[in-house]
């Protein structure tokens, strides 16, 4: 029977993880540096949430080369500007792989970026590191995921409110930015909420433009549909500057986290330093790690940050720390592999884990995806989340959602021999390539 975080797929990718040791010279022996690519928007509506995680990167590079660098070289960081515009990831990639000869990179937030770079990394053979929460129903072999899957983050987070801890919320608002991310995690949040009984008429979904702020009619339309006399709360998938707005307008019609809780998947510490927190108090975010998680590896990470940074008042955040796992993840690959030949990478990082800053290690499976806590965090005063729920351990991240007709009877393993993104286990084929 499949259970709803770690499903059947999940185990059967966590079963026998093994990777094969291929030494080889390495890959760049010519050059004095190894070149990492970083591929985050530093303008436009996505640079809220982006430009920290090119500062990340740079804070991570300058942290290995303090250890000696890798494979005897120094790391050089490339920075790019793909400006929020999603074709020019596309031709920022190719520029950074055939340009300036990147062995990895870093980069991408929404879902239009990641699958506007997807065929770039398959032709040109590169290696990208994706460290934002999606929709799922992707493996690409060229890809490595380091953020959450749903089943690492919107479903907890839904099953958390269904829970009478979690104040037994019977009606459902989806509300998300319009494009691939909302789209299909509604779609997947949608068949999952009714296979648990809840009827058509409790699910509210709805959906605004990037960059969306006149949000006066939605926020009252909410209000409303949370008038019916049952509990309701907002799933909210709404990305990049929008989110400003969008929480002012809750604030000013008086929308409190007791009456309509707002769960967010795309807002962290980061996108709360630009807003007044003191009506949002209570409200919820769902993630895999918050700066006030309380472990040694946090400490000294955040420590370590404000030092590299210069500004005790910057705050971590989970796309941060999917960055810092999927980094040490490919340092630890190449200096299995003894190269940074992509594919003798792909082969070597299958079962690498790093320690997370959660507590604990995260291990990359043979979906390319990685293991990881779920958390559920209250929005506090100060900007902060207070965790209030977790998982009891590590959850598998699931790539085919178990509640879509054409994705629950598929897997991914990239090792060989299956080698396969989509392998239906209920007619022993591969589909294709891995990305549907």
């Amino acid at each position: 029977m499949r259970g709803t975080y770690t499903t059947i797929k999940g185990l059967a990718a966590a079963s026998a993880i093994a990777a094969g040791l291929a030494v080889a010279a390495p890959a760049h022996a010519a050059d004095e540096t190894i070149k990492v690519g970083i591929l985050h928007s530093l303008s436009g509506t996505m640079a809220i949430s982006e430009t920290t995680l090119k500062d990340t990167m740079l804070f991570l590079i300058d942290e290995q080369n303090k250890k000696g660098g890798l494979l005897g070289k120094k790391l050089e960081a490339v920075v790019v500007d793909p400006a929020s515009d999603w074709p020019l990831f596309a031709e920022k990639a190719r520029e950074l792989i055939e340009k300036d000869k990147v062995a990895a990179v870093f980069g991408c937030w929404t879902s239009v970026s990641r699958k506007s770079v997807l065929p770039v990394f398959e032709e040109l053979d590169n290696l990208l590191f994706y460290p934002v929460q999606y929709e799922g129903e992707e493996s690409q072999r060229n890809v490595f995921y380091t953020g959450a899957a749903p089943n690492q983050q919107a479903i907890p987070a839904v099953d958390y409110l269904m829970s009478e801890e979690g104040g037994a919320v019977k009606r459902w608002v989806l509300e998300g930015t319009d494009y691939v991310y909302p789209r299909t995690t509604n779609k997947i949040l949608e068949a999952y909420l009714k296979s648990k009984g809840v009827p058509p008429e409790d699910i509210r979904i709805n959906y605004t433009p990037f960059g969306f702020s006149d949000w006066q009619t939605e926020v009252a339309a909410i209000k409303e549909f949370g008038s019916a006399g049952k509990k309701a709360a907002v799933v909210s998938t709404i990305n990049g500057d929008a989110n400003v707005p969008f929480y002012k307008e809750l604030g000013n019609a008086g929308i409190k986290a007791e009456d309509i809780p707002v769960v967010a998947f795309s807002v962290g510490e980061e996108e709360l330093a630009g807003l007044d927190t003191a009506p949002l108090v209570g409200h919820l975010a769902a993630w895999n790690y918050f700066e006030s998680v309380d472990t040694p590896e946090n400490a000294e990470f955040i420590k370590k940050w404000h030092e590299f940074i210069k500004n005790d008042k910057r705050v971590t955040n989970d796309p941060m720390e999917a960055h810092y796992i999927g980094f040490n993840m490919w340092v630890k690959a190449v200096e299995k592999a003894g190269t940074t030949d992509p594919d003798k990478v792909i082969d070597a990082i299958v079962g690498v884990s790093v320690s997370n800053l959660s507590g604990g290690y995260s291990t990359m499976m043979p979906n390319h995806h990685i293991t990881k806590p779920v958390l559920i965090g209250e929005i506090q005063a100060d900007g902060q989340f207070e965790t209030v729920w977790q998982t009891p351990g590590l959850v598998v991240g699931d790539e085919w959602s178990d509640f879509l007709p054409d994705s629950k009877n598929l897997i991914s393993d990239w090792r060989a021999p299956l080698s396969c993104g989509n392998f239906n286990v209920a007619s022993g084929k591969c589909g294709g390539k891995g990305t549907n």
